[in-house]
């Protein structure tokens, strides 16, 4: 458009080599205008937030059936195991200790950890680069490194996403170039009568067509885009799923079910957030920034400031509004995650509610646990309301000086009526992207909040693992030596000092002594769930720390004192032991235990459903399903916890007959 004057201008379609170099230099005053905006917009952020509290962690001086995480407690020692905190109880050499709280690590040494899987409270007192930062040990998951096919599916959904950007521009040019064409006169045939411009309109209806998330182009990336989110998800949470097994004794002793399955539950959230980054937050900025540049080039630098304006105060706004509820998320999200624990909790111990009339107590705790819930979410929703007035007001302030200015220049014959319908198209389409955005940010901050325990469960490290260069067993005569053994829970009371014995193999030990006396901490010290601090357990003469955990497992049997059963049939408990066991192989094991004829009497024999945790069988039976999986595990070591403790006398000595029979070739080694 030419200046010939005040008020008159002439459409020129050429573009002089100049005009060419000049908006390239616009281009560039423009972006490098956006890049210093939004550098200090971030860095003042950055400095509000990083002036917020640290998060304070769920703590108190001592652990309590409250205490849902695990962490530090008050006395400065680490508070990872717990029991009953009873007092003083003489050991296996008279001197051991009960176990309270505290757990020794593999350095031998009980020291002080930081809090690993702890309920934030609070914003971070870090900076949101740092912040984000964490979040990166998800990323890998996003890109099916091993699979070209999916790899392929991603390039080519980048490049649908690269269409629809281009189409987001076309869409608004083309209506204003129809609006043109129908208030022109160049529609006029040689008779003088108006024609239809099929053309401009076929493009704009193939156009539209293509534009938006439901157009061809995002369908077309979403239906592509389904197999890789399903890879991203199956390995994020089976990365998660296999690193809670991972974990030692120590971990799953100290966390509450409830709360792990709810950082596994909520981490789901963590693969949408990962989508919304890539396929939504990305595009938006493009297309800001794009239509930054349209205005600027297109119309004038008054538009581009509009744009501009509207765009960083909005995105401004957002930022500073939803910051000040984040608190109010986290706390919301917390109370969330204590309604499922309270749930949970109370279902599981169903027995025990019923065993004390403590129905309206329970009903009491879960009712209590909803309401607050719901008072956090009110909060949480009236500020978001909030929000979104203030949102929609500034867009619309913004958009109504721009159609003002606009409208002024097509009076003032500036522009054209198509300029002036063009300017409302595209800014109706902005209002699209920042609307998302705001609401999008509210979404990842909760989907962030709700990964932050899935995050800081994948911080989490076990204290018991392999030493590098640890040997595999590949066999086992079943010799046992402690050698001068010593082992605390915690420093203050040790459970196990200065213990000497040896199991030849083919005998059997007995271990007797007053409950909590530490005769369960030597199996699980032989089994690898604690190392211990002071002398060396070996096995056939190998120190059990310097093989494999997996390997010396697999050759140790334990009969636990209190047996935990799948909630499925009893031959598939029986066959978790071994699963290449045949029937044969089963029933006779079960008829070792003295079990098979209870089984038979049952309607559905081994198709018996056991409930859950085997709840539907009684203690003793559970006993000798217990007895019959580990004779079906075939070990050279077998370790019994008090394993006959449930049974009547002539069924106990049944059993134990037995097992002096099976024992024959085995090390037996017996809590009794």
């Amino acid at each position: 458009m030419t200046n010939l004057g005040r008020n008159r201008f002439e459409i020129v379609d050429d573009l002089t080599t100049w005009d060419v170099i000049e908006l390239c230099f616009s281009g560039i005053r423009l972006f490098l205008i956006f890049g210093m905006v939004t550098i200090y917009t971030t860095t003042i952020l950055s400095r509000k937030l990083t002036r917020r509290v640290k998060v304070e962690e769920y703590c108190q001086s001592e652990v309590n059936e409250a205490t849902p995480l695990i962490h530090a407690n008050g006395n400065g020692h680490a508070a990872h195991y717990h029991t009953n905190g009873h007092s003083l109880q003489p050991g296996l050499n008279g001197n051991a200790t009960s176990n309270t709280n505290g757990v020794a690590d593999a350095t031998h040494q009980v020291v002080d950890e930081e809090a690993g899987f702890y309920r934030p409270e609070k914003l971070p007192h870090t900076t949101w680069f740092e912040y984000l930062r964490g979040y990166s040990v998800f990323f890998p998951y996003m890109w099916p490194s091993k699979q070209v096919r999916l790899q392929t599916i991603v390039v080519i959904c980048f490049i649908l996403l690269c269409l629809q950007r281009w189409v987001n521009i076309m869409v608004p040019l083309q209506i204003g170039a129809l609006t043109n064409e129908l208030s022109g006169d160049n529609l006029k045939d040689e008779n003088g009568r108006r024609q239809m411009p099929w053309g401009s309109l076929g493009l704009l209806i193939m156009y539209k067509l293509l534009q938006g998330p439901s157009g061809v182009l995002g369908s077309m990336r979403s239906i592509l885009w389904i197999p890789v989110s399903q890879h991203t998800y199956r390995a994020l949470m089976t990365s998660a799923f296999e690193h809670v097994h991972s974990l030692s004794l120590d971990f799953h002793l100290g966390k509450r079910t409830g709360e792990v399955l709810s950082a596994l539950n909520k981490g789901s959230s963590v693969n949408s957030f990962l989508e919304q980054i890539t396929f939504q937050v990305f595009p938006i900025i493009i297309d800001l920034f794009i239509a930054i540049n349209y205005f600027y080039i297109k119309f004038d630098a008054v538009y581009a400031v509009i744009v501009s304006g509207i765009t960083f105060y909005y995105l401004y706004l957002t930022i500073r509004m939803a910051a000040k509820t984040a608190d109010q998320r986290r706390l919301m999200s917390n109370l969330d995650r204590e309604e499922e624990a309270v749930k949970n909790d109370s279902i599981i111990s169903y027995e025990t509610v019923k065993y004390f009339n403590a129905e309206d107590w329970e009903a009491h705790r879960y009712r209590t646990a909803v309401q607050s819930f719901q008072d956090a979410e009110a909060k949480v929703t009236l500020s978001i309301n909030v929000m979104n007035v203030c949102q929609s007001m500034t867009f619309m302030v913004g958009m109504l000086v721009a159609m003002m200015f606009g409208a002024y220049q097509v009076t003032q014959g500036q522009r054209t009526v198509g300029d002036f319908v063009m300017l409302i198209t595209y800014l109706g389409q902005l209002q699209g992207p920042l609307n998302f955005f705001g609401t999008f940010y509210r979404t990842v901050q909760q989907a962030m909040i709700s990964g932050e325990r899935l995050l800081e469960l994948f911080k989490q490290q076990p204290s018991v693992k392999d030493r590098a260069g640890a040997a595999m067993v590949t066999s086992c005569e079943g010799r046992v030596e402690f050698s001068k053994v010593g082992f605390a829970y915690d420093p203050r009371k040790p459970a196990l000092r200065d213990l000497t014995f040896t199991c030849e193999p083919g005998t059997t030990t007995a271990l007797v002594g007053e409950s909590g006396g530490g005769k369960s901490t030597l199996f699980r010290l032989m089994y690898r769930y604690y190392n211990c601090q002071e002398g060396h357990i070996r096995i056939d003469g190998q120190d059990v720390k310097d093989v494999t955990i997996d390997s010396i497992r697999r050759f140790i049997g334990v009969v636990p004192q209190d047996t935990i059963l799948f909630n499925d049939t009893l031959m598939y408990n029986l066959r978790y032991a071994n699963q290449n066991a045949t029937d044969d192989d089963i029933i006779a094991a079960c008829q070792a235990a003295s079990i098979h004829d209870r089984i038979m009497s049952f309607p559905d024999g081994y198709d018996t459903k056991v409930g859950e945790r085997g709840l539907r069988l009684s203690g003793g039976e559970k006993q000798r399903v217990a007895i019959a999986r580990t004779l079906l595990k075939n070990p050279k070591i077998i370790m019994l916890d008090e394993a006959t403790s449930a049974l009547d006398s002539q069924t106990e000595q049944a059993i134990q007959s037995r097992l002096t029979k099976i024992g024959v070739g085995h090390t037996l080694m017996v809590i009794a």
